[in-house]
């Protein structure tokens, strides 16, 4: 279970992503990685909830999960090696999640918990080169 304050820090930040109109611009690293914490949060939240067998909450967050990559490869800076490296994991987050939403939350929460794992490796695995682009002095 996640603790009080990282649910409030979590729904608070999910609050100020939701509410902002201003996109990210290319080359806010920080904003990038803030929303590569989201992402792998939701990610973590998504297997946890298959693992006690919760189907819906595996279709949210993992919905979430693809939002999330979608709006970080939006704003990748073209030039950014890291960011190149990210790319492909970014994408490979919203297939599997892509597939879970079509498995829908009536399934077993089995079955979806597979396409869902991958998505989190995919997504732990972006967020190492999101983390690095701090790193290049971008």
């Amino acid at each position: 279970m996640m603790s009080h304050h990282r649910l409030l820090h979590l729904s608070l930040l999910l609050g100020v992503l939701a509410i902002s109109a201003v996109p990210v611009h290319a080359g806010s690293i920080k904003a990038i990685q803030d929303l590569g914490t989201v992402m792998l949060q939701n990610a973590e939240e998504m297997v946890a909830h298959g693992g006690m067998g919760d189907g819906k909450a595996i279709v949210h967050h993992c919905a979430e999960v693809a939002k999330q990559a979608q709006a970080i490869l939006k704003v990748l800076p073209p030039a950014d090696e890291h960011g190149k490296e990210a790319a492909p994991h970014l994408q490979d987050a919203i297939k599997h999640c892509k597939r879970v939403a079509e498995m829908g939350d009536k399934v077993d929460p089995g079955a979806s918990l597979n396409p869902a794992v991958k998505a989190r490796t995919a997504a732990r695995e972006a967020m190492k080169h999101l983390a690095a682009m701090k790193d290049s002095g971008a």
